[in-house]
């Protein structure tokens, strides 16, 4: 396997050093191993299997990282504005069943 070396201040270094559990390379390929999928994403609209099982196996996918539409933040807003109904437990929603 290849070694890669990062450059960080001596603060940034001394901070890291504060979560002595913490698996930085491991978190690192995580990172890098996210961006790469993601910018595949980006060209071809899809993920390979192999990238699924990666995202599968961290719970995240590339969409997570994609901006929200601007139809769905109006019907958000749009919802928001909705007159809504105050229950006091979740046995009233079944009451008018």
């Amino acid at each position: 396997m290849a070694s890669l070396t990062l450059s960080v201040s001596d603060e940034f270094k001394s901070q890291l050093k504060e979560f002595l559990w913490v698996n930085w390379s491991e978190i690192a390929r995580e990172e890098a191993m996210k961006k790469l999928i993601f910018e595949n994403y980006i060209k071809i609209g899809s993920i390979t299997d192999e990238e699924g099982e990666f995202c599968d196996k961290i719970n995240w996918h590339p969409v997570d990282e994609l901006p929200l539409k601007e139809e769905f933040k109006k019907e958000m807003e749009r919802r928001k504005k909705e007159k809504s109904i105050k229950l006091k437990s979740v046995s009233e929603i079944f009451k008018s069943c």
